[in-house]
This record gives C-alpha cells, sequence and structure tokens, in this order.
C-alpha cells in the first residue's frame, strides 16, 4: 500500500486514497484539460491580426485588430462574473464536476470561432457569433484556472505539491507554446489569401477536436481527497462559503490577486509580443510567431523545475520574488533592444522575459492553493485571480496596441514594470508555505479537512468490522 504521507495525509483505507495509477489519471486529467483550455484561449489573440478584416471589417486594418481584440477582451470581462458564482460551486460540489463543464465550453467556443463564416457571408451575425464564442469561454476560463489548481494541488502526495501545482502552468505554457507553433505554421505554410480566407481557422478548429479528449479524461478522474474530506463535515451552501471567504480570509485574498496581477505582462508576452515587434519594428509575423516558440520552450522546461524545487528550498523567498524582480529590471531594456535588427535579437527578447515570467509562475499556483482552507479554496483562488486577470490581463494586449498606436510604444514596458512592482511589495507579507512536506493538509491549518478524513477513517474502519463479524 502507497505511503499515506504520499497520498495529501489520507490515512489508509479512506474513501478517496488513490493508487499511483489513478494518480498518474488524476494528473493527466488535470494537466492536459488545462492545456486544451490555455491552447484555446490564446490563438485567439495571436491570429487576431489575420482573421480581424475577415470579421470585423473596417476603415483600416488596425481599426478591424482593435475590434477583434475588444472581442477577445470580452472573454476577460465574463471571467470574474464566472469566477465568483462557479467557484463556490467547485467547493460545494466538487472540482472534478467543474472542470469537466469548463473544458466542454471552452472547447464549443473554439468549434464556433471556426465555423463562422466570414461578415462578407453573414453580415454582423459573424461578429456576434465570435462575441458568443468568447463567453462561451470567458465563463469557462473563469471556472478553469482555481478549480485545476485546487485539483492538482489537493491530489499532490504531501512532497510534491510545488511539483504538482506547477504542471497547471506548464500545462499553459505548453497550450502557448502549442498554440504559437502552430500559428507560426499557418502563416509561414500558407499564402496570405488562403491564410485570410480559411487558414486562421485550422487551430481553432483542433482546439475544438482536442477538447473531446480533455471531457473524457475530466469525466474519468477522480474527485480529490480534501474535498471529499471537507465535505463530510461542512454543508455550506455555496453563497454562504463565498460569505465565509470575504469575512475571514480578506488577506489571503489580497495577496493571492498580487501573486496573479504580473498576468499583465504574460498576456502582453504570449499575445501581443509578436505584434508588438511586428507594429513598431516591422519585422515579419511569421518570424517573430518562430521566436517566441523557442523562447516559450524555455518557460515549459523552467516552469515544473523550479515548482519542484519549491518543494525543497521554499515558496516564498526565492520564487515569487526573484521572479518579479526580474521582470521589473529587465521589461524596459528588452522593449528596447527590439529596436536592434535581427531574429536572434527577437529571440533574445523572446526568451529573456519566459524566463523571468516562468520563475513567477512555477510556484503562485500551490501558494495560492495553500492560503485558503479547502472549504473556500476554489472560491478564494477564483475570486482574486479572476478579478485581477479581467482587469490586467485580458486589457493587456488592447492597453498596449493603443499606446502603439498613439506612438508611445516603451508606455508598454512601463505599464507592465509598476504592475508587477507593486505586486512585490505584497510578496514580502507572504507566509512560507513551501519545505514542508509532512503536513497533512495543503493550507497551513485545516481542521475541517481533519476532522472529515477522521470521520471517514471511522466509517470505514466500521464498516469493515461489519463485515468481518459473523
Amino acid at each position: 500500500m502507497a505511503n499515506p504521507k504520499d497520498d495529501v495525509g489520507i490515512p489508509p483505507g479512506v474513501p478517496g486514497e488513490s493508487d499511483p495509477p489513478r494518480r498518474r489519471l488524476n494528473l493527466l486529467a488535470g494537466t492536459v484539460g488545462h492545456f486544451v483550455e490555455w491552447y484555446d484561449w490564446y490563438i485567439y489573440g495571436l491570429l487576431a491580426a489575420v482573421f480581424s478584416s475577415q470579421i470585423f471589417p473596417s476603415h483600416s486594418a488596425f481599426a478591424s485588430l482593435i475590434a477583434a481584440l475588444l472581442t477577445y477582451a470580452i472573454g476577460f470581462v465574463v471571467r470574474p462574473m464566472s469566477g465568483i458564482i462557479i467557484s463556490p460551486l467547485a467547493d460545494r460540489f466538487g472540482r472534478r464536476t467543474v472542470l469537466t463543464v469548463c473544458v466542454s465550453g471552452m472547447a464549443a467556443g473554439s468549434l464556433i470561432i471556426a465555423l463562422t463564416p466570414p461578415f462578407a457571408t453573414i453580415g454582423y451575425a459573424a461578429p456576434l457569433l465570435f462575441v458568443v464564442a468568447r463567453i462561451l469561454q470567458g465563463i469557462s476560463a473563469g471556472s478553469e484556472g482555481q478549480s485545476a489548481i485546487a485539483f492538482m494541488v489537493e491530489h499532490a502526495p504531501s512532497n510534491k505539491r510545488g511539483l504538482y501545482g506547477s504542471f497547471t502552468n506548464m500545462a499553459s505554457g505548453l497550450a502557448t507554446l502549442a498554440a504559437t507553433g502552430f500559428a507560426a505554421i499557418v502563416t509561414a505554410t500558407l499564402s496570405p489569401d488562403n491564410l485570410a480566407t480559411w487558414g486562421w481557422r485550422i487551430p481553432f478548429l483542433v482546439g475544438g477536436i482536442l477538447g473531446v479528449v480533455g471531457l473524457i479524461l475530466r469525466f474519468r478522474a477522480d474527485e480529490t481527497p480534501e474535498f471529499e474530506a471537507t465535505t463530510a463535515v461542512d454543508q455550506k451552501s455555496a453563497a454562504a462559503r463565498l460569505r465565509e471567504l470575504i469575512r475571514d480570509h480578506p488577506k489571503a485574498l489580497l495577496q493571492a490577486a498580487a501573486l496573479s496581477a504580473p498576468a499583465v505582462a504574460y498576456y502582453t508576452w504570449a499575445t501581443f509580443l509578436p505584434t508588438y515587434a511586428n507594429l513598431t519594428t516591422g519585422r515579419n509575423l511569421a518570424s517573430t510567431l518562430t521566436g517566441s516558440v523557442i523562447g516559450l520552450a524555455l518557460l515549459v522546461v523552467i516552469v515544473p523545475t523550479c515548482g519542484a524545487l519549491s518543494d525543497r528550498l521554499g515558496r516564498r523567498k526565492i520564487f515569487p520574488i526573484i521572479g518579479a524582480t526580474g521582470m521589473v529590471v529587465l521589461f524596459y531594456p528588452l522593449l528596447m533592444l527590439l529596436n536592434q535588427p535581427g531574429f536572434g535579437v527577437y529571440v533574445l527578447v523572446a526568451a529573456s522575459g519566459w524566463v523571468v515570467l516562468g520563475i513567477w509562475q512555477a510556484v503562485y499556483p500551490t501558494i495560492q492553493a495553500e492560503l485558503f482552507p479547502a472549504a473556500v479554496r476554489v472560491s478564494g483562488i477564483g475570486l482574486a485571480h479572476q478579478i485581477v486577470i479581467a482587469v490586467f490581463g485580458g486589457t493587456a494586449p488592447l492597453i498596449a496596441a493603443a499606446f502603439v498606436g498613439s506612438g508611445h510604444p516603451m508606455y508598454v514596458a512601463i505599464y507592465m514594470t509598476v504592475v508587477v512592482a507593486l505586486c512585490l511589495v505584497v510578496y514580502t507579507t507572504l507566509p512560507e508555505t513551501g519545505g514542508r512536506g509532512d503536513r497533512v493538509t495543503v493550507a497551513l491549518a485545516d481542521q475541517e479537512v481533519l476532522e472529515g478524513e477522521h470521520l471517514l477513517l471511522s466509517s470505514t474502519s466500521g464498516t469493515d468490522d461489519v463485515k468481518r463479524s459473523p
């Protein structure tokens, strides 16, 4: 039988204890599903410049791009509402249930975008369908991130929570890499006419099909042990959980929000840096997308490496502080460096940004999970994360495009640096949650989980006694 300490503190025999094959399935369900979610999310921003004139025709290409990016931002507007409304349902009815619904909604939105005829064919129904698709994806994304973080960390062995938590952002990094790579392939291999008329639809269609794979995996996954333990003693409604969260955990909400806010830099780097280089220096869009793929490959390696190290070295002292400091120091000079010609220069800029973003990304999901008890974990991460993402992440490409359009491209770097610097101040208040492999609960203290595990263990032992009695 597996060591109890490898199953998030669950004593042997308690319902929810997972053997290694089941744990691998759960890890795969969380990681692959998360990959699908964010592949579908990112591909829109990367190809907006290509399909904008087909779906949002206007008097200029720049005006069409702004309309496409405004529609992209709608998904971010919906995300906090979804996070506030649906996250408590994940705390009440289960992480797996919400995650299964999430991947379905994201895939449906991607298929709508892939199959919508152009404006020339169906008129204003085309942009309207894109708005509907982005609303669906916004609802899905608003529920996905925090549910996946809780799902992964709660399924993790107690001495590998940093590693398991990092898999969520490794999956999103892989999704960004795949989306950027696919965008680079279609833009480089198809003629401009074919790309504009039908080629841009292929990546969206692939995303919809991949969603079916994620749906199957999540349907077969297990619910997390900490959720099962908590619900054994806590039957509060979703609304009551939200009230409890706001009343009892205001500091943790602020800390969780600050951990998410550097997403302003992530979304700028992920979805707008290739377009930024194209607009400011005239670089070919296909070459900038290719350069971003090379940089993203570093991110995918750095995130799980730093996540694993955080289980040994601690989380707060090293990773969020070093990552945020690197962003503050490097963003301005990196965008200045883009003024120099050459493909190698772009790769250096993209890769350097992804290194410091990767150091930050590696640990913030696990820290966020460890800030909240299981009964309000998804609600806490969701409320903080999704509001911040809507304010800073969703508007990042739009604000960056506005700065470029107004003739002040370096304001992009200043904007990102100021936001991250404010987050850095909050990071000094974070508790140290890493390097404690023998801690029973994900949170530093979670009495409901301990009581629930004891109750489930007693129930299981009682059942066994009945079975053994003559």
